[in-house]
């Protein structure tokens, strides 16, 4: 008989070996850890989704993004009510107005590079119309006679004033710039293959008054 079996006992319930039986740890405490990791986890995500909720509410969905770093929302100026002192400060923010020539004070020589007869005459008239000085009417050059397949070209001095070609440039759409090694002023405007007809007046006026007055950038707010 083994040393571990108790007095009286024997056959089937005899134990052998040096072996002492395991016992199982009681299982309560694991429940316990359990159900509280759960407990948390749920309150967790609760707690997430009643942020997101209140996110929407305020209008957080709307594409503005508060982090530091991120992207803000482009808005542009408000509208400053008339008088007082935030018309004052509009004002002051706002772009300085430009001052551009007037068309009285640009020479203008239209010449014609499509096939087109009398097509430059009719342009130079219209252009005096406009208030434009009329210089040379005629055929284009040899270099570009037949050779602007685009609607026009607006050739003039290096120095020549960049705002005349901007007061020029509205009243035909898609022109092109270059330069030669005149002296004077005046500008040539040469009319190429693609050309049908200047800008209408009315659309010409409102690019230079975007031109003369421009418009602040639209301010970021986060």
């Amino acid at each position: 008989m083994s040393m571990l079996t108790p007095p009286g006992m024997g056959g089937k319930y005899r134990v052998t070996g040096a072996a002492y039986p395991r016992m199982s740890r009681p299982r309560r405490r694991r429940r316990i850890v359990l159900t509280a990791l759960g407990a948390v986890l749920g309150l967790a995500l609760l707690g997430y989704g009643t942020l997101q909720l209140m996110d929407v509410f305020r209008g957080g969905s709307g594409g503005k993004r508060h982090a530091a770093g991120k992207d803000c929302a482009t808005a542009a100026p408000a509208k400053p009510k008339a008088g007082g002192a935030a018309a004052a400060a509009a004002n002051a923010s706002a772009p300085p107005a430009v001052t551009l020539p007037e068309p009285g004070q640009i020479t203008v020589n239209v010449y014609n590079a499509t096939p087109r007869a009398g097509l430059a005459k009719a342009v130079g008239d219209e252009l005096k119309k406009r208030g434009f000085t009329i210089g040379k009417v005629g055929n284009a050059p040899a270099d570009f006679d037949k050779k602007v397949p685009g609607t026009g070209i607006l050739l003039g001095s290096p120095t020549t004033d960049k705002g005349a070609y901007s007061v020029l440039g509205t009243q035909i759409e898609g022109d092109t710039q270059q330069t030669d090694t005149r002296e004077g002023a005046d500008i040539d405007l040469i009319l190429g293959d693609a050309f049908k007809e200047l800008s209408p007046k009315e659309t010409a006026d409102r690019e230079l008054a975007v031109l003369a007055h421009p418009q602040p950038a639209p301010a970021k707010t986060c």
